[in-house]
């Protein structure tokens, strides 16, 4: 099931989109990242892409998909053993993901019209920065309190 972000972005000239900062936060994405892209039968899907290596200790050969994810069969092991610090921990780290928290667009724009009657002189760009949200949702936000 797809979830409506509320979100729209034109492709220019040349058929790039920006993908909004919220987005790229919520899905761990960061400039530079790959991506993949899916046709599905709603419509196009695009998440990070984490190429083909164990999610736990980054290996390559003997890969298993389980939940989105592939794992080596020395970590299928291990975690079947009941023993996974052994062999995660001769590799890299496991890093856990930022998750950002989903906030309410009322308690966005109460929060906007709040740090508007505070500061009447600051920019849009410092609006953004103060909410921790791009500058783009802060002018929809804007275009809402209207």
């Amino acid at each position: 099931m797809m979830k409506n972000t509320g979100m729209t972005r034109p492709l220019d000239h040349l058929g790039r989109i920006v993908l909004p900062k919220e987005l790229r936060n919520s899905m761990n994405i960061n400039i530079g990242d790959a991506l993949d892209f899916f046709i599905t039968p709603e419509g196009l899907m695009i998440r990070k892409y984490t190429g083909v290596s164990c999610y736990f200790c980054g290996a390559v050969d003997h890969l298993s998909y389980f939940r989105d994810h592939l794992i080596c069969k020395s970590c299928i092991e291990n975690l079947k053993s009941d023993n996974p610090s052994s062999h995660l921990s001769e590799s890299r780290p496991v890093q856990p993901k930022k998750r950002r928290s989903y906030r309410n667009q009322n308690d966005l724009l109460n929060k906007l019209k709040q740090l508007m009657q505070e500061h009447p002189n600051v920019s849009q760009k410092e609006l953004a920065e103060m909410l921790e949200l791009s500058q783009g949702r802060v002018s929809q936000l804007k275009k809402l309190l209207l």
